[in-house]
Formats: structure tokens, sequence, C-alpha cells
């Protein structure tokens, strides 16, 4: 399930109609946002790692389309990485999103990118999302 929002769709990571973007689609995997992402050339940051800011930017995506795909539009209030493994390009990571709490208009998510050959755990986020639109209960 992937639904596209005319306000959204130039978004850089997932937007179809952005050229210049990486164009991930995200589904709903019981409870649980799932992506993948083979990080190409144009996502270097040098040594052919990939960007520490492509990588922000994707979980930042897979924790707020958790959201959008369960109908509530949200806006990150707050997030936080840990890198823990450098990515080379042409890597593929399995992207995961959940949310952890509510409390109020906050959902609080947390992310991560792991190696899809090895499994190993490349990045991994927590954040706090502030809820604008819709209700959501876990």
């Amino acid at each position: 399930m992937n639904t596209s929002r005319s306000d959204g769709s130039r978004c850089f990571v997932c937007g179809p109609d952005n050229p210049d973007g990486l164009q991930l689609i995200f589904s709903l995997d019981q409870d649980v946002c799932r992506a993948s992402f083979s990080p190409e050339a144009h996502t270097v940051g040098y040594d052919d790692l990939v960007h520490g800011g492509i990588l922000f930017a994707v979980l930042d995506d897979v924790m707020a389309n958790w959201l959008f795909l369960k109908g509530v539009r949200a806006h990150t209030a707050k997030c936080e990485i840990r890198y823990r493994e450098p990515v080379h390009l042409g890597t593929t990571l399995a992207l995961e999103g959940r949310a952890t709490r509510v409390k109020g208009r906050m959902v609080m998510m947390e992310g991560k990118a792991v190696r899809a050959d090895d499994g190993v755990v490349v990045a991994e986020t927590t954040a706090s999302f502030m809820v604008v639109d819709g209700t959501l209960q876990l």
C-alpha cells in the first residue's frame, strides 16, 4: 500500500514526481512501515559511503509514512539518530518504522536501517511526531 498525496508528490524521499528524489515506496506490514533502499551515486558523502543526511532522511520518512499510512498527518518534532555502521553505495537496506507510544498529540516513533544481506543494523532513530490531523491510538 503506497497512497500518494498531492501535496507530497515531490517529496525528496518518497515523491513519485521528483525526478531527483529517491522515490522509495513504503508499505505497512502488520504494524511496521517498511521500504527497501539501495543507495546510488547521487547519495554519496565521501569514500563511496552514503551521506549520513540521506540515512537520516530515509529513516525520518519511514516513521512519517507509518503515520501517513494509518491516516494521520504529523510533522517531525524531534529526531535523534545513532549511526552504527558505514553504508557503502549499492548496499541494499531494509527500512523499518513503528510507533512506540502516544501521548496526547505526540507520537513517539522508532526507525532502523538494516543491511539486507546480513541483518546488521546500520542506523537507528527515535523521534517524536506532532499530530496535526487525524487521531491515533496504539
